[in-house]
C-alpha cells in the first residue's frame, strides 16, 4: 500500500491485486472475528467482570445468537477467547469448536501486557495457550490482542516482545494488524528477517466502536454508520479482489435489532457471491503456503524517525 512504503521495515510493497489470487477462483476472501472477552479495561478480566450482566448475555443470548446467524448463513469464524473465559465456560468454547469455528487466543485475561517484563509475559502466553489447548483439545494457532473498553488505542496494545515471543512459542499469526489489508508479515528482526504472519484488523469493521448503547448511555448507538462501513469495504475489497475482515461481539451483535443488521450483510454477502470464508488458520495456512516470506517478503530500510513524546 503506497501510505507504507518507507515508513515499516516489513512488507513495504503490498502485493497488487492482480498477483492475489484465493482458493477456488473466489473472488474475494471474507473472515469473521467474534471477540468473546468482557474485560472492561487493560487489567484485563476479573471476577467482578466474569459476574457481570455483559458477561451472562455474551456467553448465553448473544453467543447463540450469533452462532445461529452464522449458521444460517453458512458462515465459519474465528473467536478470539481469553483463557480465562474459556476456562470458566469449557462446554460453551467446545460447542463453538464443534460447529466448524476457529478458537484463537486472547491473552490469559485479554490484559495489556505492554508493561509487563518480558519473562512475566511469556509466562502469561504460555499458560493461556496450555489452558486453551487443555479445553479443546487443539494448540490455539492464532493470537489476539483486540482493543478493550477505553484503551489508549484502538488497535489494541501488545509490548515489544511480543511478536517474538509468539514466534518463539509456534504460533502461526497474530490476528489483528493494521498495516496492511492482506495478510503480510511483521518482522521482529531486520537482519535475519525474523517474522510471524499478521492478519489485518481495522477498528472501523468492529462493533464496538459504534454500539456502545445502552452499557455507556444513549446517544452512542451507531448502527447504521457499521453496516454502511460493512457494505462500503466489501464492495471495495470485492472488486479489487482482496480482503474484508469484520469483528463482532456478542454483548453488541448478539441484541435482536444489531443481529437483524448483521443477518442482512451476510445475506447480502452470499447474494454477491463468489467469496472464500476461511476461518483465520485456514487463511494463514493457505497465505503461508502460496505468499511465502521468502519470496513475498521486501524489506527496505525505514525512513521512521522517533520523537520525543510521540506515541509510537
Amino acid at each position: 500500500m503506497p501510505w507504507k512504503e518507507g515508513y515499516t521495515i516489513s512488507d513495504e510493497k503490498s502485493l497488487p491485486d492482480a498477483s492475489i489470487r484465493w482458493p477456488g477462483g473466489a473472488r474475494c476472501c471474507v473472515k469473521i472475528v467474534v471477540n468473546l472477552s468482557v474485560a472492561t479495561g487493560p487489567a484485563g478480566i476479573r471476577p467482578a467482570d466474569l459476574d457481570s450482566s455483559d458477561a451472562y448475555f455474551t456467553l448465553a443470548e448473544g453467543l447463540e445468537s450469533l452462532l445461529a446467524c452464522l449458521a444460517q448463513h453458512s458462515f465459519a469464524a474465528t473467536f478470539a477467547v481469553p483463557a480465562v473465559v474459556a476456562q470458566a465456560y469449557p462446554e460453551k468454547i467446545r460447542k463453538i469448536l464443534s460447529a466448524g469455528h476457529e478458537i484463537a487466543a486472547q491473552g490469559l485475561a485479554h490484559e495489556d501486557v505492554s508493561t509487563l517484563a518480558r519473562p512475566e509475559e511469556q509466562a502469561r502466553l504460555q499458560q493461556a495457550t496450555h489452558i486453551l489447548a487443555d479445553v479443546t483439545g487443539v494448540r490455539p494457532a492464532g493470537w489476539f490482542a483486540l482493543p478493550r473498553p477505553g484503551d489508549a488505542f484502538a488497535v489494541g496494545t501488545i509490548s515489544d516482545s511480543t511478536m517474538e515471543l509468539l514466534i518463539d512459542e509456534g504460533y502461526t499469526y497474530m490476528g489483528n494488524s493494521p498495516a496492511d489489508d492482506i495478510p503480510h508479515y511483521w518482522v521482529v528482526d531486520f537482519e535475519r528477517r525474523k517474522n510471524i504472519l499478521a492478519l489485518p484488523y481495522y477498528y472501523h469493521f468492529d462493533d464496538q466502536f459504534f454500539m456502545m448503547y445502552p452499557s455507556r448511555g444513549s446517544g452512542l448507538e451507531n448502527p447504521d454508520f457499521l453496516a454502511r462501513n460493512w457494505h462500503h469495504e466489501f464492495a471495495a475489497q470485492h472488486e479489487r479482489g482482496r480482503y474484508f475482515e469484520m469483528t463482532i461481539h456478542p454483548k453488541n451483535s448478539g441484541w435482536l435489532h444489531r443481529l437483524r443488521m448483521l443477518d442482512r450483510f451476510l445475506a447480502h454477502v452470499r447474494t454477491v457471491g463468489d467469496v472464500w470464508n476461511p476461518t483465520s488458520q485456514a487463511c494463514a495456512d493457505y497465505w503461508l503456503r502460496s505468499y511465502p516470506a521468502a519470496t513475498t517478503l521486501q524489506l527496505e530500510d525505514s525512513i521512521w524517525q522517533d520523537h520525543a513524546g510521540s506515541l509510537s
